[in-house]
């Protein structure tokens, strides 16, 4: 190992991206972690979207991406990509990329990860994201991985269960806590409100549900307006939705913001009604800002991150009336509320980043 000879353990972590996703969020904060652990850092991107800030030296091949995705191009990214593995000679390689293509995986694995070792990052409970569907591919494709982490208890047990692998380890994602940001609303944030942030993707968030759970609850009888905050490909779909139901002085759209934490601080609450998740980051964002959340129990997170009826509620999926309760309880029941509301930040703790840090460094440093 590199401390062995008084220099620092270099670790490089590949990404998809740096932008508009909390795998990729979480991805940056990693970066943090590492970096005020001592480590020396490096991050590869695969694509262009760098929004959040990260720590240590970026090698962006989406940037290449960008200037030229003919078959040369890609050539030239995957000869440079395997030439800063080999060159660099990390002690640790972080694979926090979806993993969806066994084949492509496979020459990684072969020709890039080769006698490295490589702890590979699950972030979300849709297993097939990141591993192949057939037990003996997924066991000969990753036999030599160093770790696997997984960012739940849930995705833990579902990898061991179908796959039988025995070096998962769950290290939840870490959350820095945001400044309050300047880019505020006015108009919006003197109103009351209820918030989603995050992709507008509704095969994954299911952001019909939460606008029809809307639409059954009291909320926009006593002017409670919902805010979708983000960018997706299901927004303009959307948005049209809202408008052929003529709410959309009620229902709001708002653009993606790298720092979003005035408008979830001021939110009534956060709800989250995803088909699937890993470890959500809504839900734990929201409540380090006081900020308390109602989410329907998917698989996985929100049972390990909300106590219901303590800091938030927990609900039935796909149950649109059983959310509309939930957001009517929170309007009228006040003693709930307050009780959620004053237990957000605390309830949340144990995600900071300090303690999440000693998780990594006894991996890292078990060697």
């Amino acid at each position: 190992m590199s401390d062995q000879n008084n220099t620092k353990i270099k670790i490089c972590i590949v990404t998809s991206s740096l932008g508009k996703g909390g795998a990729q969020k979480s991805s940056s904060v990693l970066s943090v972690l590492l970096d005020s652990l001592g480590y020396e850092v490096y991050i590869v991107s695969i694509l262009g979207n760098i929004d959040y800030e990260y720590r240590g030296t970026l090698l962006n091949l989406g940037a290449l991406k960008e200037e030229c995705d003919s078959l040369f191009g890609k050539l030239k990214r995957f000869y440079i990509f395997t030439n800063f593995i080999k060159t660099h000679n990390f002690d640790f390689i972080i694979d926090s990329r979806s993993r969806p293509t066994t084949f492509k995986q496979f020459f990684i694995n072969r020709l890039i990860y080769v006698n490295q070792k490589v702890i590979y990052v699950v972030h979300s409970f849709n297993l097939s994201n990141y591993l192949p569907k057939n037990k003996f591919v997924a066991q000969r494709l990753y036999k030599s991985a160093f770790r696997f982490i997984a960012v739940s208890e849930a995705i833990k047990s579902e990898m061991i269960n179908k796959y039988q692998f025995d070096n998962v380890i769950v290290i939840n994602n870490a959350i820095i806590k945001s400044p309050l940001s300047s880019n505020n609303k006015p108009s919006l944030l003197s109103q009351n409100f209820i918030l989603f942030f995050g992709r507008i993707e509704d095969s994954v968030k299911n952001l019909t549900l939460l606008i029809d759970s809307y639409m059954r609850s009291v909320l926009s009888d006593k002017n409670i307006k919902l805010v979708l905050l983000g960018e997706g490909s299901d927004k303009l779909k959307l948005e049209d939705k809202v408008k052929a139901m003529d709410m959309n002085k009620n229902i709001l759209f708002l653009p993606y913001m790298k720092n979003p934490s005035q408008i979830i601080s001021k939110a009534m609450f956060s709800v989250l009604t995803s088909r699937f998740e890993g470890f959500p980051t809504m839900l734990v964002e929201s409540l380090s800002l006081g900020t308390p959340v109602i989410s329907v129990n998917c698989q996985s997170g929100p049972s390990e991150i909300i106590i219901d009826t303590q800091n938030g509620l927990l609900v039935e999926n796909y149950n649109p009336e059983s959310i509309a309760q939930a957001m009517n309880r929170f309007v009228i029941d006040n003693d709930l509320y307050e009780q959620c509301k004053n237990n957000a930040k605390n309830s949340v703790e144990k995600y900071n980043i300090a303690h999440i840090s000693s998780h990594w460094r006894n991996i890292i440093e078990s060697v």
